[in-house]
């Protein structure tokens, strides 16, 4: 895991000269003094950039960024004089650092995969894009509170709030910037204002469309500009042994733990990665070798036999694949998997991540995949969340007076479930629902889902495949996450507390699609940080390019009438490839795989049922007086056997137990130094049953 860590001391009094008595192990120091900055963990040369315009003005870019020298300079001039957003201007993933005299500015993104993260400290504030070693340095114990509402309304940003599982311990809103003042925090906005009485002006299809193609060429061509990199052969993966018999040099170098030197791409025959890794093989440049001509990008496609062997859909979705590897610069690699590789395999090994998430239950699944993969690996996550029409959009559609443009997605719902013999009514009752949460005030909205929560109102969650019911469900300004009707009573009243207050004292901000469609991907966001760190490769680093900056804004740009489209994500997709010279794509490309992801899901939670019933024996989200363990245990057996449950519900709730037992296993602190705190309870204590309320 890689973070960055500094502080705003307070100008006055003792904290500035206690301050270096703590220091991170294995950082990097970048500059010192009273409020200082440090990198810590594995980052590359490439990935932390410093330019200073005297001693008292400087500026650190982490991650990937694909601004030249001169921009960064000019995005430290406009930081001086007060203007943040030039800092998030520019192609690609990355954190920005500014320093003016005492002031010490720290962006976040918009999506949220880049946090920032802050606790008061020593009189003064400090910083990092990690909680959990902010967490260390003020021996932060859980905030059990934050765990029922990370369980119960994960994607409701209002139960969620500005916290994290540790007591203290506060994250940036996406789109926000940290500004320090001699120890004194502020958060400040850095996106554009919208008139909140009417809605924005829309660009015309072609035009965003454009704007899209522009955004995402640029975000993978900043990846493919940088210095190619390699496994380091005095690591620890150490030198290739020679020949094994049965296995080549690829299989020899993921046996040990090692991607190929290089650039390379999921290839799973989906629009999100086919996009990103033709892009990448299509831009000028050379995506493989480090110093060799015409060497291909890397393509990577998992071949599930445990569940797909036979499954049509899954045929022709290797078929699209294999089509699209016929590119001359692309070189394809099959990862064939059977029952090892199921969610809910292997869940007695992994790291600990930053906080909990689903991709926890899925992690040594994913690592398979990305083992066979390159240095720099392009994923597509995020394509849905940027590209896709919330349902919740065709209410927004309603505001404008747009009635005439959801007749293609209503119909194409009713279309969805089948000839059914109610099809006929499908369009009116999706029109109903629109219309009515297009009526209902935002403090209403909240408040009814804090109800539900209390009154323990969970059957509308889809739990079947429906579109038609999925759709109805998210036609809501939120609602209660899957794992909620499995938590306890006293739990879900504090969360229903929490939505309460929000209620009376939030003001009525943006329109529910525009909400909940932000929402939505804030929490793809985390999920893929928390993806990034539990699957995390040596030497290996993933590119998520529809989580970029300029992407999201570029996404953002698509009107509404062109996103509740059926197709909408594979049409747009097809115009960015095509206006980058890609026109031959496969039949059926664009189609989705949910189903088949489902499938993996129920076969993995069949055979784990026996581990996974033995680690809710003793449960410490019980402990903590989150879950009733027997309650858990019924469910995991029912889903096993074939009920209709949320499976996603589960897979939250497997993950955070699984995320309390690594911490609570943790040994070490992230710090060191005279000064150097102890353990508390996130590291190495028991979960007390906690007090909530």
């Amino acid at each position: 895991m890689r973070w960055l860590v500094g502080w705003s001391s307070a100008a006055t009094g003792p904290a500035g000269h206690e301050s270096p008595a703590v220091l991170p192990v294995g950082a990097q120091l970048l500059w010192d003094g009273p409020d200082p900055l440090w990198a810590v963990g594995d980052w590359r040369p490439d990935e932390v950039r410093v330019v200073q315009a005297d001693p008292e003005t400087r500026l650190a870019v982490f991650g990937v960024c694909g601004a030249t020298d001169d921009q960064l300079k000019v995005g430290l001039f406009a930081a001086r004089g007060g203007a943040l957003r030039h800092l998030t201007a520019w192609p690609g993933s990355y954190t920005a650092v500014v320093q003016v005299g005492r002031r010490i500015t720290v962006t976040g993104d918009l999506a949220g995969a880049r946090p920032v993260f802050h606790t008061p400290w020593a009189g003064g504030t400090a910083y990092a894009t990690a909680a959990l070693p902010l967490a260390d340095l003020v021996e932060a114990g859980l905030d059990i509170g934050h765990l029922a509402a990370l369980l119960a309304c994960p994607d409701i940003p209002e139960a969620l709030g500005a916290g994290t599982p540790y007591e203290g311990v506060r994250r940036i809103p996406p789109g926000h910037a940290l500004v320090l003042r001699g120890g004194a925090g502020d958060i400040t906005s850095f996106e554009p204002t919208a008139s909140l009485a009417v809605a924005a002006p829309q660009l015309a299809p072609e035009q965003a469309v454009e704007g899209v193609r522009d955004a995402l060429v640029e975000a993978v061509r900043a990846r493919l500009a940088g210095p190619r990199h390699a496994p380091d052969p005095d690591g620890r993966d150490g030198l290739d042994p020679g020949p094994v018999p049965g296995m080549g040099p690829a299989e020899r170098r993921a046996a040990r733990g090692a991607p190929a030197p290089g650039i390379g791409a999921d290839l799973s025959g989906g629009s999100a990665s086919g996009t990103l890794a033709l892009l990448a093989a299509g831009l000028p440049g050379r995506p493989g070798r480090l110093n060799g001509h015409g060497e291909r990008l890397l393509a990577v496609t998992f071949n599930d036999r445990a569940t797909h062997d036979g499954r049509t859909g899954h045929d022709a979705e290797l078929e699209r694949a294999r089509t699209l590897a016929d590119n001359p610069r692309l070189h394809h690699v099959v990862v064939a998997a059977g029952e090892e590789a199921l969610p809910y395999a292997d869940l007695g090994s992994g790291p600990l991540t930053d906080e909990p998430g689903p991709s926890l239950t899925t992690a040594g699944r994913h690592r398979r995949r990305l083992l066979a993969g390159s240095a720099d690996h392009f994923v597509g996550h995020g394509a849905r969340q940027v590209l896709d029409a919330h349902p919740a959009r065709l209410a927004d559609l309603l505001m404008d007076r747009r009635r005439r443009h959801l007749l293609r997605p209503v119909t194409a719902l009713a279309k969805a479930d089948g000839a059914l013999a109610q099809s006929v009514l499908v369009p009116f009752t999706v029109y109903r629902a629109a219309r009515k949460l297009a009526r209902m005030p935002y403090s209403t909205g909240i408040a009814d889902t804090a109800r539900r929560l209390l009154e323990r109102q969970f059957a509308d969650e889809p739990v079947a495949g429906s579109a038609v019911d999925a759709s109805l469900a998210a036609l809501a300004w939120c609602r209660p996450g899957p794992a909620a009707r499995w938590l306890t009573g006293e739990a879900l009243a504090e969360v229903s507390v929490r939505l309460s207050d929000a209620a009376h004292r939030s003001p009525a901000v943006g329109r529910p699609g525009e909400r909940r469609a932000r929402a939505a991907l804030a929490r793809q966001a985390a999920d893929h940080r928390v993806f990034e760190q539990a699957a995390e490769v040596r030497n290996q680093r993933l590119h998520a390019p529809f989580l970029d900056n300029q992407v999201v804004l570029a996404c953002r740009a698509l009107p509404d009438t062109l996103r509740v489209q059926p197709g909408a994500r594979a049409a747009v997709l097809r115009s960015v490839l095509a206006g980058a010279g890609v026109r031959d794509l496969p039949p059926g490309w664009g189609a989705t795989s949910q189903l088949t992801h489902a499938a993996a899901v129920r076969a993995g939670l069949r055979g784990a049922v026996g581990d996974l019933v033995r680690l809710f024996d003793t449960p410490l989200l019980a402990d903590a007086g989150l879950v009733e363990a027997r309650v858990v245990r019924k469910a995991l057996r029912s889903a096993a056997e074939g009920a209709a449950l949320p499976l996603d519900g589960l897979a939250e709730l497997v993950s955070t137990e699984l995320w309390l037992r690594r911490l609570v296993a943790r040994r070490g602190t992230c710090w060191t130094g005279a000064g150097a705190p102890r353990q508390k309870a996130v590291a190495g204590g028991v979960v007390p049953r906690a007090r909530l309320g």
